[in-house]
């Protein structure tokens, strides 16, 4: 009988793996892009979905469904059937929304599946060339030498560039004038022009950046230097110690989806993660590639969801 137990459980493991491929061969699985086509979110789920589509033995299909801070998209994703072929590519606005929005149709922690984690993408501190300042702890110093003068610009009300900024100020007790626009590209425009001081902006909105006279980047948000940007100082180790703002991707699915089937295509993803072509077309939206298990990913997601919820406060932000 104890010759025999491991045996059975592996036969057992084995069954499961192909009930979870029976589950989704052939089938359509949707990957639900909660924001209008052309973010980062969007180049993301369609970089993996034919590969992935291969790796599940399926066809991946992306599909966006934008509206309210992407909450419509997601509520949807929510309302699926539990069987792996409705996922959503999500971000760290997953976590703020539960935050950030009064009501919800959902709850974002109890209501989905961690499913497989992709990577992350840190923000970059950016401050116009006008500011006499070259540094993070220079900045904090100026700022609270001008108390209520200077404006910090962001990609809308409760937006990540928002709570980026406002957390960061916050910590480093600045009294700054928030300046609301509609996209993270108007938020730095104002910033080159000096109608604004700074913004924080994600590292793919930054790069194109680097060398323009107008705009000096000082810090990323990250807990680690970025690799995109090896030379700048995490904010925290720059003068706003504990400071620490990124944003995670990775897939999500409603709650009760089989483990087994969680388990094909969290496999399906870390394969993925080891390809170099799909680890270029990750660099090219500055992201960092980090494949975990369907059980770590929920833990960073309840870590996250608690993190996003002191910015939020901190921010003021909220939505009726």
């Amino acid at each position: 009988m104890n010759r025999l137990g491991p045996c059975l459980f592996a036969a057992v493991l084995s069954l499961a793996a192909a009930a979870a491929y029976a589950q989704l061969n052939g089938k359509v699985v949707r990957i639900v892009v909660p924001f209008a086509a052309g973010g980062v979110q969007d180049i993301l789920a369609r970089s993996m979905s034919h590969e992935l589509g291969q790796a599940l033995g399926a066809s991946v299909i992306v599909e966006n469904r934008a509206g309210a801070g992407g909450t419509i998209g997601t509520a949807a994703v929510a309302k699926s059937t539990p069987d792996g072929t409705t996922l959503s590519m999500s971000a760290a606005s997953h976590t703020i929304n539960g935050s950030l929005y009064a009501r919800l149709p959902y709850d974002p922690i109890k209501d989905f599946t961690p499913v497989a984690h992709i990577g992350n993408a840190s923000y970059v501190l950016m401050i116009s060339a006008d500011t006499p300042a070259k540094s993070v702890d220079e900045f904090v110093k100026y700022a609270k030498a001008n108390p209520g003068k200077l404006n910090y610009a962001s990609a809308g009300n409760g937006s990540a560039t928002h709570l980026s900024m406002a957390y960061f100020a916050g910590l480093a007790g600045l009294d700054m004038v928030h300046i609301p626009f509609k996209a993270t590209g108007e938020a730095v425009n104002e910033v080159m022009t000096g109608r604004a001081q700074a913004v924080i902006a994600a590292n793919i909105g930054a790069l194109p950046y680097v060398k323009d006279a107008r705009i000096k980047l000082i810090g990323v948000t990250g807990s680690t230097r970025s690799r995109f940007l090896p030379d700048l100082p995490t904010i925290a180790a720059s003068g706003v110690p504990g400071y620490e703002f990124d944003s995670w991707f990775g897939l999500l699915g409603p709650a009760g989806i089989p483990r087994a089937t969680v388990e094909q295509i969290n496999a399906a993803v870390g394969k993925l993660l080891k390809d170099p072509v799909i680890l270029e077309r990750l660099a090219k939206q500055g992201i960092e590639p980090q494949a975990m298990s369907a059980d770590a990913f929920g833990k960073l997601l309840a870590a996250d969801f608690g993190k996003m919820a002191k910015a939020v406060k901190t921010s003021g932000a909220r939505i009726d």
